[in-house]
């Protein structure tokens, strides 16, 4: 992996950190993050040691949307300038910023601060959303002159509800973490001064509680179960418990439960 220049990759207590670390911009989207940020999920996701990811900001924001130059060179010279898809692969999960819940690990957005536009994309790929009481959101595209970007369209009326999507897309008005709670837009809000610490306790529980086998299951149901029927959901979940049963987490967690000791889950 190339050494980060606009991002940061901490990996601790089966963690990953992903930090957008341009904090005097308020961590405005470049090229070089979208590379850098896709190049430390996929370290995250295939480092064993890794049960969860959590991607949040360096500073008072967690991402201010687009970067201002980038957005400027586009408008002079046209949409031949835009960024090329790094991602070949094809499917819903597999476009240039909707790769998130492809991943095997959960995802988790912390939203430190204030989230515009793209970066608001970027936390509705993520599995979990948690925010800051200082947090602010703003889909921001109509007053640019711009459209639901990156399949925001789909993704967002699925988190949020239809009648609170359009709202957001056509006023592009920003609401603060209180509203984004009630809209479900986020799971959780906590406190800035005590923000970090409670997304990483809760994540921390995650990790060290939950089979990672089943984690990653049940994220390949609930994805896939977005465009499923109830019969096909269903038969996948009768062929995924046959094999739990004979998994080695299976065994443990029904050990730990008996022996009334916490979990030692392998993921197999």
């Amino acid at each position: 992996m190339e050494p980060l220049l606009e991002t940061k990759l901490d990996i601790s207590e089966s963690i990953a950190t992903i930090t957008l670390n341009r904090p005097n911009k308020l961590n405005a989207w470049t090229e070089i993050m979208e590379r850098e940020v896709r190049s430390a999920m996929l370290v995250a996701d295939q480092d064993e040691s890794v049960r969860a990811i959590i991607l949040t900001g360096e500073g008072r924001g967690f991402c201010a949307g687009a970067d201002m130059s980038l957005l400027q060179s586009i408008a002079n010279q046209g949409s031949s300038s835009l960024i090329p898809n790094a991602h070949t692969a094809t499917g819903d999960f597999a476009q240039k910023y909707s790769y998130f819940p492809a991943l095997s690990k959960p995802v988790i957005a912390a939203i430190n601060g204030p989230v515009v536009g793209l970066g608001l994309i970027l936390t509705l790929y993520c599995d979990l959303r948690f925010a800051s009481d200082s947090a602010k959101f703003s889909t921001t595209f109509a007053r640019r002159g711009l459209i639901a970007e990156y399949g925001i369209a789909w993704m967002l009326p699925r988190i949020v509800g239809l009648p609170h999507a359009l709202d957001l897309l056509f006023t592009a008005r920003s609401i603060d973490a209180a509203e984004a709670l009630r809209i479900g837009l986020v799971n959780q809000v906590f406190p800035q001064a005590t923000f970090a610490e409670n997304v990483r306790a809760y994540v921390r529980d995650l990790v060290s509680l939950s089979s990672p086998r089943s984690l990653r299951i049940m994220k390949q149901q609930i994805y896939q179960g977005l465009s499923q029927t109830l019969s096909e959901a269903s038969q996948l979940a009768d062929a995924e418990i046959l094999k739990s049963l004979d998994c080695e987490d299976f065994k443990e967690g029904v050990a730990h439960f008996l022996e009334k000791r916490a979990p030692r889950f392998t993921g197999k």
